[in-house]
């Protein structure tokens, strides 16, 4: 069971809400223009507020079901989190977009939300201060990812695994975004 809920969770992370918006609302696959990202703050720049909060829900919930279904269940935590793991791995490689997806925030958080929300409460928090006082979204996003999420493994240590990884991976993902902060070119709201 859990290996099936695996490959679902990857196949629907594989959908790229941003990718089918921006053909829905006319502004054209986002990976071709801003930031080259599928995500909602590239959508905010290229479709608008609308687009760029349903590309969020969207990749939200990715995270979020596959959770809740492994719950639902009643798979042991680590399991949750290898299973809403592969949602976030879906959404960064997409089976369905010749594996190039996005950075993989939202849908983490949505995983987050799922295995324990009081750590979706505090990643949202720190997202919040730190783009407030940068106005830099990849940033928000590179403190509040990998700086809460060991909370949760440590709240729960059979996630330290899976929920160590997706940090890896998110900063992973955010490297190009590393090198532009600190040559000062990254983008600004």
């Amino acid at each position: 069971m859990p290996w099936l809920l695996a490959i679902v969770a990857y196949l629907l992370g594989s959908l790229s809400f941003a990718v089918l918006l921006g053909r829905w609302f006319g502004t054209g696959d986002p990976r071709l223009a801003g930031s080259g990202n599928p995500g909602a703050t590239n959508m905010l720049r290229l479709a608008g507020r609308k687009a760029a909060l349903l590309t969020l829900l969207g990749d939200l919930l990715k995270g979020l079901l596959p959770v809740l279904l492994a719950r639902h269940f009643e798979l042991p935590p680590a399991q949750q989190g290898w299973i809403g793991l592969a949602a976030v791995c879906g959404h960064l490689y997409p089976l369905y977009f010749h594996f190039r997806g996005g950075k993989g925030v939202a849908t983490a958080a949505g995983l987050l939300l799922g295995l324990y929300w009081p750590a979706a409460l505090l990643a949202l928090a720190a997202w919040l201060l730190t783009f407030a006082l940068t106005r830099i979204s990849s940033l928000a996003a590179l403190v509040a990812t990998p700086l809460t999420l060991p909370l949760l493994a440590w709240q729960q240590p059979s996630l330290l695994l899976p929920i160590t990884l997706l940090a890896a991976l998110i900063v992973w993902r955010h490297r190009s975004n590393l090198c532009d902060l600190y040559a000062g070119r990254e983008r600004h709201f």
